[in-house]
């Protein structure tokens, strides 16, 4: 009996030994290689100082976006960091070990007098309990001392006797308080402390760099008594943040308060050590120690200011950021050190910083030099070469041109009968095909001819080797995949016959609860395999999500295009400028933010495509792809009920907001768990098979979905939805 071959992996190393030498044949022959030389020596020869000026415009454009991608990631983790100990500060300010005692210790400090007080506090068992509370807290969060202060700007309690029951020393921050006891919880950015602490090495002195976090305690009635105060030191975490990433070799970014002081370290303490911007001292830093400001002249190398340093004005950076502005300058200007550099800075007012990321605008411009150098070369052997290369390249590309056609025109590929072609997307092309022995209906996929390129068949490839493990009936079923002698490579897979849930919706508007719920388990079903498999889809969107007509079912989904998926431990790491893969609308945070990512970042996918058939919309709807990011990173969405103006079931809309939660571990723990909390809500059990086929008699009837746009205007991983034809069935492909 004949069949058709499954997958192994004696033919997927035949397939990349082949591969291999197709790559390297279509490479010589690309049909426009002979443009780049043809249009490059008659830019030489002509406009060769325009030339050299687009270089220098595109290295500047290019450097401006990874300054902007840094100092976004450092901004993000910034964020995120302070976020989470905001949180954290507040939890432990309404946790009821917290309030009691400082409650009590408010009360001793109205009763006592002042010459009393101070032994009463010390002495008071509230702040022994408060105390032991604290501290083991203290230890866990990284936490290196707490301060209690009530609104007489009194300190009713801390980590050290000294200052408890004295409002001289808490008086000094009792503008920065005010807002507390209305009730906020906000950052003190780094300051030099009035009171001794121990030092990052451990030896105690007065001045030491230190922030906090301040967060009210309220009475029983909620009115605030007093404001707990988290201290860190912003030499770690605060610091590190900022040092994750930088640009080149001399990159750092900073950050920096209101006066134009730095309120994290400098890269380069030793510099500013030996040129005297810095006391020559073992514990003497950076931090709270420079003001940035711009000397005049490059003192690295070894010129002197003409102005004294208190004489000198802020950077130019930090002024604009002090401005409220945010910016990126690849054009030059001077730092703290007078070196000339390039940077990208922003001010975050709801935390009264700025943050800054520079570097040397020697390096930054090193390649422009390199250019101009190899520029004059490069012109003679363009012209020499580029008349013969025309001639040769032209040649070959057409010969390789006709070579392909004439494969595809043979309507033969393997044991695969080519009928029409059904549409064309940036990857590939898709024809209607039944194999010869089986006659059995197909979509084949064909790798265009111009994309066989080394990233193109990696894709290809995996997307063939990972779908074909996939055996649930909810998931895109792959029947085989080959290669033509002439290099035309292919995969095969099943017919569908049905319509995607974008189409759904733009026909059909928001969808009933309870079929939504039907949907979604099924999907959750093909999902959970995948996972359990290793495999994370990374593009779940409705585009990729079918509603067909299977095996006498009738509303039975069909997950398609696995051409983005990766193994859990694959390498994840992106470009110094970041990159995005998947689809912006349903993108989950970790995601945007390059983030490892494991299963729930596709049940964030499945939640935004929840959210899509309950509203018509998606969550987000920004006006940029940027704006969308931001939105998915940063925002909450708008409940699906407010969106629609009427009430839908709320352990629905619960659960598709939990899965669109910013934290995953705040999301469902697994597609199987999905499936089960979708299967217990209240709607679960109103949209039937039953009801299923009566919507689909009432709205499609025995006619097959029109295809849902034309091929040619389909992104290059749009799913390929084809026109009915006679057998009765509508196919779908990645």
């Amino acid at each position: 009996m004949s069949h058709t071959p499954s997958p192994s992996k004696t033919h997927i190393s035949r397939l990349k030994s082949v591969a291999g030498s197709a790559l390297t044949a279509s490479l010589r022959v690309r049909k426009h290689l002979w443009l780049g030389p043809a249009l490059t020596t008659i830019v030489v020869a002509a406009v060769g100082w325009w030339t050299m000026r687009s270089v220098e415009t595109s290295v500047k454009a290019n450097l401006a976006s990874q300054l902007q991608s840094l100092l976004n990631a450092d901004v993000a983790g910034l964020e995120l960091w302070l976020t989470d100990q905001r949180s954290e500060t507040i939890a432990l300010g309404e946790d009821d070990e917290v309030r009691q005692p400082a409650i009590e210790l408010a009360s001793i400090a109205e009763r006592s007098d002042a010459a009393q007080r101070v032994a009463d506090l010390l002495t008071s068992e509230a702040l022994g309990r408060l105390r032991d509370h604290v501290m083991p807290w203290m230890e866990a969060h990284r936490a290196n001392g707490f301060v209690l202060i009530n609104s007489d700007s009194l300190i009713l309690a801390s980590d050290l006797d000294i200052g408890i029951g004295d409002a001289m020393i808490a008086s000094l921050f009792a503008d920065k308080l005010a807002p507390v006891f209305e009730g906020e919880t906000l950052l003190i950015p780094p300051f030099k402390s009035k009171l001794i602490h121990p030092d990052i090495d451990g030896t105690a002195r007065v001045g030491v760099p230190v922030m906090y976090l301040v967060t009210p305690v309220s009475d029983d009635n909620g009115q605030p008594v007093a404001a707990l105060g988290l201290r860190i030191r912003p030499e770690e975490e605060f610091t590190s943040i900022l040092s994750v990433a930088h640009a080149g070799q001399t990159g750092e970014t900073y950050a920096f308060n209101r006066e134009g002081v730095m309120i994290s370290n400098s890269r380069f303490d030793e510099q500013l050590k030996a040129n005297g911007l810095l006391p020559d001292e073992e514990h003497v830093r950076s931090l709270l120690n420079i003001q940035i400001r711009d000397p005049g002249v490059n003192l690295m190398a070894g010129k002197r200011a003409a102005k004294r340093r208190s004489e000198q004005p802020l950077t130019q950076m930090v002024a604009r950021a002090i401005d409220g502005e945010t910016g990126v300058d690849v054009t030059g200007y001077r730092d703290y050190r007078g070196v000339p550099v390039v940077g990208a800075w922003t001010w975050l007012p709801d935390y009264q910083i700025g943050v800054a990321t520079e570097f040397n605008a020697s390096e930054a411009f090193g390649p422009l030099n390199s250019i101009r150098m190899a520029f004059g070369v490069l012109t003679g052997l363009l012209i020499a070469t580029t008349l013969g290369l025309c001639g040769l390249t032209y040649y070959a590309s057409h010969l390789d041109l006709k070579v392909r056609q004439a494969a595809i025109e043979s309507r033969q590929l393997g044991q695969y009968s080519l009928d029409e072609k059904l549409g064309e997307g940036g990857m590939g092309v898709v024809y209607r095909a039944r194999h010869q022995m089986l006659h059995r209906p197909t979509a084949l996929k064909l790798l265009h001819a111009e994309r066989t390129d080394e990233q193109a068949l990696a894709r290809f490839e995996r997307e063939v080797q990972l779908t074909s493990q996939l055996t649930h009936p909810n998931t895109i079923a792959i029947y085989d995949y080959g290669h033509t002698v002439e290099g035309v490579f292919y995969y095969v897979m099943e017919y569908l016959n049905g319509f995607s849930l974008d189409s759904l919706i733009q026909k059909h508007g928001p969808q009933p609860e309870g079929r939504v719920i039907y949907i979604l388990r099924q999907l959750c079903d093909s999902l959970s395999e995948a996972h359990q498999l290793g495999m994370i889809h990374r593009d779940v969107k409705p585009a990729n999500i079918m509603l067909t007509r299977y095996g006498g079912l009738h509303d039975f989904v069909k997950l398609l295009d696995f051409g983005l998926v990766k193994p859990r431990d694959a390498d994840q790491n992106t470009t110094l400028a970041g990159s995005l893969t998947g689809t912006p609308l349903y993108l989950s945070p970790e995601a945007i933010r390059h983030e490892k990512l494991d299963a729930r970042s596709d049940l964030y996918a499945v939640g935004a495509a929840g959210y899509f058939l309950l509203t018509g919309t998606t969550v987000f709807q920004g006006r940029s792809i940027v704006d969308i990011c931001n939105d998915h990173v940063k925002t909450t969405p708008e409940k699906p009920s407010a969106r629609l103006g009427r009430t839908i079931d709320e352990d629905l809309e619960r659960l598709i907001l939990k899965c669109l939660a910013k934290n995953k571990d705040d999301r469902p723990a697994s597609a199987a768990a999905l499936e089960q909390e979708l299967a217990s809500c209240q709607s679960a059990g109103s949209w039937t098979r039953s009801s299923a086929r009566t919507w689909w008699e009432s709205n499609i009837g025995e006619e097959q979905p029109t295809a849902e746009s034309a091929p040619d205007r389909m992104s290059p991983d749009a799913t390929i939805i084809s026109p009915p034809t006679d057998d009765g069935f509508l196919r779908s492909t990645s």
